[in-house]
């Protein structure tokens, strides 16, 4: 019978082709070259006897038995991590969670639920990553994060067509507002109509096929005048505060946004609801998840003083 024998470096480039979504990433993120990374990923389906990946545009996506080995990947490659700690005599970790957010959930969900784990469950330590919804998912995927903050837009479809689904549940609902010059002509307002916008300038986000552009409000007739990209939304927001431009906010932010900016409603279309949502990978809960979770709720569902 003949066994099984990929290689340790084939399996961590498959954990971080799963996680980047590309062979370019994952080499860039490991320091090989691309050939490099495309002779491994050889060396694996040939030691699988499968295809591990299909090419689709703008990237790659695992296979069903990719995902397969993939899971049984992380458990050795964290294994390791383990062995190697013990062998050179270290303490072992505390229990660590990781914890993968969107960009604006940093500004309110995110330090709270920190101060508050520091304050009741100091045994708890939690690292963070900012990135996109895509990023997370894979993230997810890979087991580089264990819990994902994400903000997710009508209609609520699964985060991605991978099996198995990823378990998620709802932490917020809210409505995307319009962040406005103070002294601007629709500053002085507490909501403007929908036909209004079409003229206007707007800060937004760059666009790419995995994730839509951020910052000019959805729905918009004719197309729009962006005059400034910038995906830190407290870049945005100032540049708002300059009178650069107007762009789009969850409420969320609200504690968050500069003197010189007004948040107004936009009326003459349908509401555009967002759903903030809590991802993991399916499974049994560890008691630790399980903690930083309650906070996650607690604050998100808490109104800012």
């Amino acid at each position: 019978m003949n066994v099984m024998e990929p290689s340790l470096t084939g399996l961590r480039v498959l954990r971080e082709i799963a996680e980047r979504g590309s062979f370019t990433a994952a080499a860039a993120g490991l320091g090989y070259t691309q050939s490099a990374v495309s002779r491994q990923v050889a060396a694996l389906e040939r030691a699988a006897g499968v295809k591990l990946f299909d090419r689709r545009p703008g990237g790659v996506a695992l296979t069903g038995p990719g995902l397969t080995l993939l899971r049984h990947a992380v458990v050795a490659l964290d294994a390791l991590a383990e062995a190697e700690r013990e062998l050179k005599g270290l303490a072992p970790e505390r229990s660590v969670v990781r914890l993968g957010t969107f960009a604006s959930a940093g500004a309110l969900i995110l330090p709270r639920t920190l101060a508050v784990l520091r304050r009741t469950q100091p045994g708890i330590r939690v690292t963070t990553r900012e990135a996109t919804t895509p990023a997370l998912v894979r993230a997810l995927r890979a087991r580089t994060v264990d819990l994902a903050v994400l903000a997710v837009r009508p209609p609520y479809r699964p985060l991605d067509d991978q099996t198995p689904r990823l378990a998620c549940e709802t932490l917020l609902e809210t409505e995307l507002l319009l962040a406005v010059p103070a002294d601007g002509a629709l500053g002085n307002r507490a909501a403007v109509g929908l036909e209004e916008l079409a003229d206007q300038e707007w800060i937004a986000s760059t666009s790419n096929p995995a994730e839509p552009m951020m910052g000019v409000w959805p729905g918009l007739p004719g197309r729009p005048r962006i005059t400034h990209t910038a995906r830190d939304w407290l870049t945005k927001l100032h540049l708002v505060a300059a009178g650069c431009g107007i762009t789009t906010v969850p409420p969320g932010l609200a504690d968050a946004v500069p003197t010189g900016v007004r948040l107004v409603e936009v009326r003459g279309g349908p509401a555009e609801r967002r759903r903030v949502v809590l991802a993991r990978f399916p499974g049994p809960l560890p008691p630790v998840f399980a903690q930083v979770i309650q906070v996650l709720h607690r604050e998100a569902a808490r109104r800012p003083d």
